[in-house]
């Protein structure tokens, strides 16, 4: 895609994969100009969202951006936390992503998915207003969802490999098979 096209994206919405008591919701912080152009998340390549899903025993296989629909027979679906396409995630305000959690808690209210995994520990802390969470299950609960909050995929966060970022995705897997 030229930058022109990329550029031109910023104004499209990616629907939500999402279906009422799915055992994971994920939530990205909001979609990357790519996933806006293509209409699909998590589609920069380089983003590790999918290969982290695949190699933590979430799906059978490796799911490409544009099968993500795929993930409701297998209980998952995905949103934001910020609808709004950006090149980078720090382009959003501290109050676009408060908005943002607020609108993502009517949201798990309404489709009651067993966790909601959000994946970004600053986007968590900011829309949730919980500034010392950390990686891992969280003590809030909406409703009856239970939350996690997960390293950010993307190929930008290089605090966490490929390894430990499926390792992290293993554990939420493994709490949302032992409940059922």
């Amino acid at each position: 895609m030229t930058p022109e096209e990329l550029e031109a994206a910023r104004d499209r919405v990616v629907p939500d994969v999402i279906a009422d008591g799915l055992r994971v919701l994920f939530c990205g912080i909001n979609p990357g100009l790519m996933s806006a152009a293509t209409g699909h998340h998590f589609a920069r390549p380089g983003n590790r969202f999918w290969p982290a899903l695949h190699a933590s025993g979430f799906t059978g296989r490796l799911l490409k951006p544009s099968e993500e629909r795929e993930l409701l027979p297998y209980g998952l679906g995905i949103t934001n936390v910020a609808a709004r396409a950006s090149a980078r995630a720090d382009e959003l305000s501290r109050e676009e992503m408060a908005a943002g959690g607020r609108l993502l808690v009517e949201k798990v209210r309404r489709h009651r998915p067993r966790w909601l995994a959000v994946l970004g520990i600053t986007a968590y802390r900011v829309a949730f207003d919980d500034r010392r969470a950390v990686v891992g299950p969280q003590e809030l609960r909406i409703g009856e969802t239970r939350v996690w909050a997960l390293p950010n995929p993307s190929g930008l966060n290089a605090h966490w490999t490929a390894r430990t970022l499926a390792e992290e995705f293993a554990r939420l897997r493994e709490a949302a098979d032992a409940q059922g």
